[in-house]
C-alpha cells in the first residue's frame, strides 16, 4: 500500500505562487482579493497591504484600497499572531473571535505581571464606552484608564484594552499618502454589527488552505498563532487531499486547488515588506531560502521588501521618498542577476514608481 504522494520544495512553491496570484496578476477587485488572502500584514504604514495588493492585482491603484478604508469595507485590526492585519469587515467578524486565544496569550507574556489582581472585565467595560464615543490613540486611552486606576501602568491598561476588545485602527491612519496617528474604536461601532458568534475554526482552516496550502498542521498554527489545530485538519481529512514533503511531513489540500507543474516559469515580482507570503509557513523554503532568511528578517521584527527569482526570495526592495519628495525603488540582488531577470526586476521597480505618482529612480546596488 502506498503513501500520499510526495511533493518536493519547488512543487510547494509553484502551489503557493499560484495560490497567492503571483504567477499571473489576477483581475480581481481588491476587496476579493484582500478576501482571498486571508489579510495582508498592514503592522507598517502604509505601504505594506497597498504594494502586497499591487503586487497581485493589474489595474490596482492607492485610491481603490482609500476608497474601500473609508466605506468601512476593509479594517486594520490585530489579528493572526496578534499582529496588525488589513481585513475585510466580513473577515474582521469572524477571524477576530477565533484569533482572541493569541492575543489573551501575548497579554500574559508581555503585561502579566503589572496587571495582576485588577478587574479586567471592569477595564474593558470602560475602555468600550471610552473608544465608542470617540476614536482614541493608546496614549489617550492609557491616560484616561489610568486616572481612576493610579498605581497602574497606562501603557498595561491600553494594551488590556487591545486585547480585550476588538479595536480597529480608524482613516486616516493607514491611507496611502496620508497619515494619522494610530486611534481605534471598536469593530462593532465602526462596522454598525456584532462580531460573529459562533466563528469556525473548520472554516479558518479551508480559507487558509486555499490561499497558503498545500501545508502542515504546524504551517496553520504559523500562519494563525492558534495551536493544537490538528484536531481540526484531522477532522476535514474526508474531504482533503493529503501529500508528504521531502522530509516526511504531511501536508493538507484543497482537492481542487491549484498545484502546478513545477516547471511552469515564474515572473520576477516585488513582494511587499512584511508579506504574508513570508510569514505563513513554519517551513518558508518554498519561497524563501534559509540562507538568505536572516538578510530579509531583521532582528529588531522588520521583514524587508524582497524581490522573487524564479519563484525564491533572491534580493531585497525599497521604495522611499526624500525631503523634497523625490521617489526612489532600491534593488538589492543577493546574487548576480541574470540579463532577463534584471530587466523584469527593474519593470516591476518602474511599475512601483508609477503606482505611488510617477517619476524617481530605479538603483541596483551591488549583488552580495
Amino acid at each position: 500500500m502506498t503513501g500520499p504522494p510526495v511533493l518536493g520544495t519547488r512543487a510547494l512553491g509553484r502551489a503557493l505562487l499560484a495560490r497567492q496570484h503571483l504567477l499571473a496578476r489576477s483581475a480581481m477587485t481588491p476587496a476579493a482579493m484582500v478576501g482571498h488572502l486571508g489579510g495582508l500584514q498592514a503592522q507598517a504604514v502604509p505601504q505594506p497591504p497597498y504594494l502586497g495588493l499591487l503586487s497581485r492585482l493589474e489595474g490596482f491603484t492607492p485610491d481603490l484600497l482609500d476608497d474601500l478604508f473609508q466605506r468601512r469595507e476593509v479594517v486594520r485590526i490585530a489579528l493572526h499572531r496578534g499582529t496588525i492585519h488589513l481585513v475585510t469587515a466580513d473577515d474582521c467578524r469572524t477571524l477576530r473571535p477565533l484569533v482572541q486565544p493569541v492575543l489573551d496569550q501575548g497579554l500574559r507574556s508581555a503585561y502579566g505581571k503589572r496587571l495582576a489582581g485588577l478587574d479586567l472585565t471592569a477595564l474593558a467595560d470602560e475602555a468600550r464606552v471610552l473608544l465608542e464615543e470617540r476614536p482614541l490613540t493608546f496614549q489617550q486611552l492609557g491616560g484616561v484608564l489610568a486616572a481612576g486606576r493610579p498605581d497602574r501602568d497606562p501603557a498595561a491598561l491600553a494594551q488590556a484594552a487591545r486585547c480585550l476588545l476588538p479595536l480597529v485602527q480608524v482613516p486616516p491612519r493607514g491611507l496611502w499618502g496620508r497619515s494619522g496617528a494610530a486611534a481605534h474604536t471598536t469593530a462593532e461601532s465602526w462596522l454598525g454589527r456584532p462580531l460573529d458568534r459562533a466563528p469556525s475554526l473548520d472554516a479558518l482552516a479551508l480559507r487558509y488552505l486555499a490561499a497558503f496550502g498545500p501545508a502542515t498542521v504546524a504551517d496553520l498554527q504559523k500562519w494563525c498563532g492558534l495551536s493544537r489545530l490538528g484536531a481540526v485538519l484531522k477532522r476535514l481529512a474526508p474531504e482533503l487531499v493529503t501529500f508528504r514533503d521531502e522530509h516526511g511531513r504531511l501536508l493538507y489540500d484543497l482537492p481542487g486547488a491549484p498545484r502546478p507543474d513545477p516547471a511552469v516559469p515564474a515572473p520576477v515580482r516585488l513582494l511587499a515588506p512584511f508579506d504574508n507570503l513570508l510569514l505563513s509557513h513554519a517551513d518558508r523554503t518554498r519561497v524563501l531560502p534559509e540562507e538568505y532568511r536572516p538578510r530579509v528578517m531583521t532582528q529588531n521584527g522588520i521583514v524587508l521588501g524582497t524581490v522573487l527569482v524564479d519563484g525564491l526570495v533572491a534580493g531585497s526592495w525599497q521604495l522611499t521618498e526624500g525631503p523634497a519628495g523625490e521617489r526612489a525603488v532600491a534593488v538589492r540582488p543577493f546574487a548576480a542577476l541574470g540579463r532577463d531577470d534584471r530587466r523584469e526586476a527593474e519593470a516591476e521597480a518602474e511599475r512601483v514608481l508609477a503606482f505611488a505618482g510617477g517619476g524617481g529612480a530605479v538603483r541596483f546596488e551591488e549583488a552580495g
